[in-house]
């Protein structure tokens, strides 16, 4: 195998391109990189001389098939959606793929055709969902090997800006894809607490969070994600009592986006009409609808709303994104979701030299000759600026470390599947540790 295909360079492409070029050069392969924004492929190709940049519509069957044609390894960066088209292409022209995003029943469903024709179709090589499976694995494994019997497994993943940089009242800006952070959540989250199902819809989402001490950095909080139990059985933990993954927040941020939350301004489902002509004070204004009060401004009709006192950290926040300003959207029959995204695009914006942070922690608790225990694993790396961010790191490393070991032939899992097995994890891990990419780990009896 020579040539390598990575499909899409967003803000996630910028430290998996690097790594493939590097290994390209040393292994004599080449890489190309495909983009529907061509001077953004440009630019982090560079003029290294085993790459290429190329325009690329991926809706475009055709350039899409001839450019797979030409390949051995595809690295899709595109949006979730958009995977099964280039997936069925590489079932017909018989060529491996891997991605970031989360694996979905209609991909799962080439795991046949995958296997009979000896392809290598990995998902979830990324950040979370990635490096969480793999590390999480990797203990899960080392315990059960020890004879230990697994009662609680916990994981939680964030990214965040690193304090260094943490210059506004919510103590975050964007690391990666805006909309995903506004939709977050949406749906019935779900999970395993001593032995009995648990849910929480969207409207109570970021109420019912919770307070954990991450080691070394101090409390931060949880929310719990969509669905926990989706890896119940992939994990072996068909037998653990307590299942549960959430994302971790600077304290402080729950609250006030549950107030987001509960204006109904994260709705992404239908378009406000003549939304172009409001400003955000009438944008509110019209949320707020028949809770009116005479001789009140919206900002006080708001805090009444919410239950807040005027001057809280929950209405400073608000106030803070301009949410009562006069200033026009200017955004033509934009939903509610999209106006937010738009105005946080503005607030939250790494400046050149901010640094990010991805924090992962995992938590097994697990009985062993009797005793009770519990082992604390633990992930905090920084990012070097507005560009080389932990986040691209995190995501990229790990599909770059991948597809070097499918070029050279190492690894032999076929079908459809996601990092959770030894031949994977073990030479993935271990090379981020090179990265920096280390989990520090405290075992306590209980």
């Amino acid at each position: 195998m020579k040539n390598i295909l990575v499909i899409g360079a967003g803000r996630s492409a910028t430290a998996l391109i690097g790594y493939v070029l590097k290994q390209a050069k040393e292994f004599g392969w080449f890489v190309t990189v495909a983009d529907s924004n061509v001077e953004v492929a440009k630019a982090k190709v560079g003029d290294h001389p085993n790459g290429r940049a190329t325009w690329l519509d991926v809706t475009k069957a055709n350039d899409r098939q001839e450019l797979i044609e030409r390949t051995d390894v595809v690295v899709s960066l595109l949006p979730a959606h958009l995977h099964l088209e280039v997936a069925h292409d590489c079932i017909r022209l018989k060529k491996h793929l891997i991605t970031a995003s989360y694996v979905s029943k209609e991909l799962y469903r080439l795991g046949d055709e995958a296997r009979d024709r000896e392809l290598i179709f990995m998902g979830e090589m990324g950040l979370d969902p990635g490096i969480d499976h793999m590390s999480a694995m990797q203990k899960i494994d080392e315990i059960k090997a020890k004879g230990g019997i697994l009662t609680s497994f916990k994981s939680y993943t964030g990214g965040l800006i690193a304090p260094e940089s943490d210059d506004n009242p919510w103590h975050y800006k964007f690391t990666w894809n805006p909309r995903n952070v506004v939709l977050a959540g949406q749906g019935t989250a779900q999970y395993l607490e001593d032995d009995k199902f648990k849910y929480i819809p969207y409207n109570r989402l970021f109420e019912q969070y919770w307070t954990v001490d991450i080691q070394g950095m101090g409390d931060y909080e949880v929310y719990a994600n969509r669905d926990s139990l989706l890896y119940r059985e992939i994990y072996g933990l068909q037998n653990t009592d307590t299942i549960l993954r959430g994302t971790i927040r600077h304290l402080g941020f729950c609250d006030a986006w549950n107030a987001l939350v509960q204006l109904g301004i994260t709705d992404g489902s239908f378009p406000l009409l003549e939304s172009q002509d409001l400003t955000y004070h009438a944008l509110i204004e019209a949320y707020l609808g028949h809770y009116q009060k005479k001789g009140l401004s919206v900002k006080e009709r708001c805090a009444a709303f919410l239950e807040e006192d005027m001057h809280s950290p929950v209405m400073k926040k608000l106030d803070w994104l301009g949410l009562f300003s006069q200033k026009r959207i200017n955004l033509d029959q934009a939903t509610p979701a999209l106006i937010l995204e738009r105005l946080l695009l503005e607030k939250w914006k790494l400046k050149p030299d901010d640094k990010d942070m991805i924090i992962m922690q995992h938590e097994f608790e697990y009985t062993l000759d009797g005793t009770e225990r519990k082992l604390t694993s633990t992930l905090v790396l920084k990012g070097h600026d507005q560009v080389d961010t932990a986040m691209s790191r995190l995501v990229g490393l790990p599909l770059g470390i991948f597809v070097k070991n499918v070029m050279q032939g190492k690894i032999t899992s076929k079908g459809v599947n996601i990092p959770v097995m030894k031949e994977v994890y073990d030479p993935v891990l271990t090379e981020l540790e090179d990265y920096g990419v280390t989990f520090i780990e405290k075992e306590e009896i209980l």
